[in-house]
């Protein structure tokens, strides 16, 4: 929404029986890394022994009350920008089950692990008029936020970056629960024309996905520019914001 973080505190779920504390050293070190990298500052938090492993962090920030990207404000003839691919609920589940290399591990934690900031701050420099993360509702149900009354989506099915391995493990079963759920919620909302086994992967519950940015088309090829630049490769122009039809989205060849 285009605020800045100040300060963080972290809230922690330690399994103390199973893990030494070691563990829960390097955990704290990682999350004081990222809210340093989006310059903020932890402040302190708490931290409770449960026999389920958690972690988060209540973070608080500034805003300008003149500059806020809401996400349902998208204008027509807009197009909309992803940036970072999908498939990342069917490659934890699958790592969760030892089902990927390390190679493929390694890659996954890269882009888990790259924060959206340099891209909250890219995208202030061109004509944005709505942005929103995708992450447990999938690819569609954070896009059904973006639309109003006025609009409808339409996606580019081939346009839509894929992490090509989340494939393979879809179509091995590797696919969460959230997923499933998604799409049932969407089965009324979404038209996909000609639908493949691929596009359960538009349902697919993101951990730590990218922005929407519905920008102008104008400026969509120099914030693409920008954002790759800004080291998010997988960028790309997925949709376009079109006057209402029938549907709120739309996911044509």
């Amino acid at each position: 929404m285009g605020a800045k973080v100040v300060t963080a505190m972290n809230i922690v779920g330690f399994d103390g029986c199973h893990h030494n504390y070691d563990v829960l050293k390097e955990i704290l070190k990682g999350g004081e890394e990222k809210v340093k990298e989006a310059g903020g500052s932890v402040v302190g938090g708490h931290t409770i022994e449960t026999p389920e492993m958690l972690y988060g962090l209540s973070a608080t920030g500034v805003l300008n009350p003149d500059k806020i990207y809401r996400n349902n404000t998208p204008k027509i003839g807009d197009v909309i920008i992803l940036t970072k691919p999908l498939g990342m609920g069917i490659l934890t589940t699958a790592i969760k089950a030892d089902m990927l290399d390390n190679e493929i591990v390694k890659k996954v934690i890269r882009i888990l692990s790259q924060l959206n900031y340099k891209a909250s701050l890219a995208m202030q420099d061109f004509e944005v008029s709505a942005c929103t993360d995708v992450t447990g509702f999938g690819l569609l149900g954070h896009c059904l936020e973006m639309t109003n009354d006025n609009v409808t989506i339409k996606f580019s099915r081939n346009s839509i970056p894929v992490l090509e391995e989340s494939r393979l493990m879809a179509a091995m079963g590797m696919i969460p629960g959230g997923t499933y759920k998604n799409k049932k919620f969407l089965s009324d909302k979404v038209d996909i024309k000609n639908m493949i086994d691929d596009d359960i992967l538009f349902f697919d519950a993101q951990t730590s996905g990218g922005f929407l940015i519905a920008v102008s088309q104008e400026d969509a090829p120099l914030l693409l520019k920008r954002l790759k630049e800004e080291g998010y490769e997988y960028s790309a122009i997925v949709a376009e914001v079109c006057e209402k039809e029938e549907k709120s989205i739309m996911v044509q060849k």
